[in-house]
């Protein structure tokens, strides 16, 4: 036994993802007296500029993008009661196909040995008990994503720590059951391309196949304060308004995918530390 606090370590690729995927986990353990640490990969340059300025739009400036997210970040940060923000700083390489995948120092093409030493590197100074980051298709194709699913799955191979690792998932019942709210607050919303239907249908696992359900009800409205922090990103405003009521009825609980487990740890499970304390 050691005097080292117990630590959740979450791997995100732009600001305010720790808020969607994470944000329940990251304030219900820092309440527990867990320390709680963010890696944020890219910049988020890539993102909407003031009065929802489109990448490649006239006006859109990535350097000031990335400048206000930071702050929206340091903010969502407070809000999650988070213990350290880490950030490596890589150019967003927005959506996949676009020409920003390519440009210089951007995440997408930045060699996944170099990301991995940097974040092995704060593995090692932090000494996580548990990771979390997304799966190999970064949960829907993003290359961001994708490519802090490399580095972090490399970084824990450089070192010697053995920690739980998760990846962040949706199970299918909770996609339907988006898809039925998002009907209900857009009622001029399109019918869905079957393409749409299909990829979508990709998203996320079978429930059964889900390993680790946790009930962060009690801090959705943290996480809808968190994600409010993020004001300058139009696609968070779907979230918003809904209120905290009805959002922590959909956002209230967070799953995982159990990939390494050092605890022994019977699935399903209802706690990332299962095993652990």
């Amino acid at each position: 036994m050691t005097d080292r606090p117990l630590t959740l370590m979450a791997v995100h690729a732009h600001p305010d993802d720790e808020a969607t995927g994470t944000g329940g986990v990251l304030a219900r353990y820092a309440a527990e007296g867990v320390r709680t640490v963010l890696v944020t990969c890219t910049d988020g340059g890539c993102g909407d500029g003031p009065g929802g300025v489109k990448p490649g739009d006239p006006g859109h400036d990535p350097a000031a993008v990335a400048s206000m997210r930071r702050r929206e970040l340091q903010e969502s940060c407070e809000v999650l009661k988070i213990s350290a923000l880490e950030t490596l700083d890589y150019a967003d390489s927005g959506m996949m196909g676009w020409p920003s995948n390519d440009a210089p120092g951007s995440f997408w093409r930045t060699p996944v040995e170099e990301g991995a030493a940097r974040l092995a590197e704060l593995m090692r100074h932090y000494r996580p008990d548990v990771v979390v980051t997304y799966d190999e298709n970064g949960f829907y194709g993003h290359p961001d994503h994708i490519q802090a699913h490399r580095i972090t799955m490399a970084a824990l191979e450089m070192t010697e720590l053995t920690p739980k690792v998760y990846w962040t998932t949706m199970p299918h019942s909770m996609m339907r059951r988006f898809g039925e709210i998002m009907r209900e607050f857009n009622e001029d919303m399109p019918e869905p391309d079957p393409a749409e239907v299909a990829a979508m249908a990709e998203i996320g696992l079978p429930d059964d196949e889900i390993t680790t359900w946790v009930d962060t009800l009690a801090f959705s409205g943290q996480k809808f304060d968190a994600l409010a922090a993020h004001a300058s990103q139009g696609e968070n405003i779907f979230f918003l308004r809904m209120g905290k009521e009805r959002f922590g009825e959909l956002m209230g609980t967070e799953t995982f995918l159990r990939v390494r487990d050092t605890a022994g740890a019977d699935v399903p499970e209802t706690d990332l530390f299962a095993g652990l304390r």
